[in-house]
This record gives C-alpha cells, sequence and structure tokens, in this order.
C-alpha cells in the first residue's frame, strides 16, 4: 500500500467535462498537474482551469500515452466517448484502447496509482445500469469499460476504481452513496461529486486497490440496506456514506 502522496498528476480527458472538474479539484491540492487533450485549442482554458502544463495527444497511440505520462507518480482518467462515437461502432475507443495503452505507459513509468472513472453497469455492478441502455446504447461502451477495468486490476499498479451512476451537469451535492460490490445500486451523480472522489482517492490509502459504486444519496434508488464503514478517505470536503453488500 503507498506511503507517499503523488507529486505530478496526470489528468486523462482534461478538456471533458468530468476532467474539468476534477482540475478544479486539484487546485485545492498541493500537486502539478498535467492535462491530456486531443486538440491544441483546449491549451489555454487548461491552464485557466489550473493546468501546471498541458500536452497534446490522442490515447489511441501508444507513444501519445507514454509521452503524457512521462514523469507523473499518478493518472486521473477521466476521458470517455460520445454516444455518437458508440453508435459508429469504431474498432478502437478510447474507453478500451485508449486506457490499454496509459495503462501499459504508467507501469513502464513506475507510476503509482491509477484511478479509473467507469460507470456503473460494469463487471458486477451490471443490473444497476437500466436494460435498454445495457443493450441498445451503452452496450458498447460497458464491454470496452469491462476490458479496462480488467486490464488495470492485472497491472500490478495501484488503482481505484470508482464507477458513478448516470452523470449530470447539476452542482455538488457533497452527499453520495458509496458502495463497495454493489450488484443493485443505480441512480445519478453530479459530475462535480464524481471528480472530488477521484481527487481524494488520491490521498487516501485506505482505498486503493478497490472498486466503489457511487451516486447522490437523494437519487439513489436499489441500494440495499447500506452497512455505514469508514469513509474518512472522502470527508475532507463533505460527509460520505459508503456502503457493502454481500
Amino acid at each position: 500500500m503507498r506511503q507517499e502522496y503523488p507529486s505530478k498528476v496526470l489528468v486523462a480527458g482534461a478538456s471533458g467535462r468530468t476532467g474539468r472538474e476534477i482540475l478544479r479539484e486539484l487546485n485545492e491540492r498541493s500537486v502539478s498537474v498535467r492535462a491530456m487533450t486531443r486538440s491544441a485549442d483546449n491549451r489555454e482554458s487548461l491552464v485557466a482551469h489550473g493546468a501546471d502544463e498541458v500536452v497534446v495527444g490522442d490515447l489511441l497511440n501508444p507513444e501519445d500515452a507514454r509521452r503524457a505520462i512521462e514523469g507523473c507518480d499518478a493518472v486521473l482518467f477521466a476521458a470517455g466517448s460520445s454516444l455518437t462515437t458508440g453508435l459508429t461502432r469504431p474498432s478502437r475507443v478510447v474507453d478500451g484502447d485508449g486506457v490499454l495503452n496509459l495503462i501499459e505507459a504508467a507501469v513502464d513509468e513506475g507510476v503509482r496509482t491509477f484511478v479509473l472513472q467507469s460507470s456503473i453497469g460494469v463487471g458486477d455492478s451490471r443490473q444497476g445500469m437500466p436494460f435498454w441502455a445495457r443493450l441498445i446504447v451503452l452496450r458498447w461502451a460497458v464491454r470496452e469499460k469491462d476490458k479496462a477495468e480488467q486490464a488495470l486490476l492485472e497491472s500490478g499498479l495501484d488503482y481505484v476504481i470508482i464507477r458513478p451512476g448516470w452523470m449530470n451537469d447539476d452542482p455538488a451535492t457533497g452527499d453520495v452513496l458509496v458502495a463497495e460490490g454493489s450488484k443493485t445500486m443505480t441512480g445519478s451523480i453530479p459530475r462535480a461529486d464524481v471528480a472530488r472522489l477521484m481527487v481524494a482517492s488520491l490521498f487516501a490509502p485506505d482505498v486503493v486497490n478497490r472498486t466503489f459504486e457511487v451516486v447522490a444519496r437523494t437519487d439513489a434508488k436499489a441500494v440495499a440496506s447500506p452497512a455505514l464503514v469508514d469513509s474518512s478517505w472522502a470527508q475532507q470536503n463533505s460527509p460520505v456514506e459508503t456502503s457493502s453488500e454481500a
């Protein structure tokens, strides 16, 4: 289990909506932040949001992934494909091969911690995603995210996997439910809350090598009698409840 906090963090998908929330959260931490984006047009706005440096590249290119992660000791992965990407059925997407490229680069670089934004509906949380979404809209994304999760588990890196429910752009609630191994939890959650949890996990040794399902308390559905456990890792900014299901 890691004992040291990260000094330089790579934010993959920094120009996305969740990525920008992560940059805001990292502004409160004493770390150097490198933002990765596919477009040089985003450079100025990413710096304005708190990035100390910006690297332009495509995670589907292994060399770009290696260049992006050089010198970093932690990764926050918030990149993802759009619904349009899914409908075109590409052979390679950032949710899958992009994650795998960055994991491989992280192993070679000696990165300590990799925090991955996944989704409820992946792995043993499959029942938490509405059937229509699994069957039609997000079937491809679940498959790719499952591949990414498995690669991270097998990589040997210290990891934290955050599986949010349906994300929205509402203001942070500061009041979320976090389940570990939940098969049924479902609901929505603001991206700002997801960003807060992802950043907090970098500074919480107790959550290393664990996978969490997260939803806003006010929108939580199908949560089976949460059993409260120690959640101090995420309490710096607001209280968080953690539940576990058999």
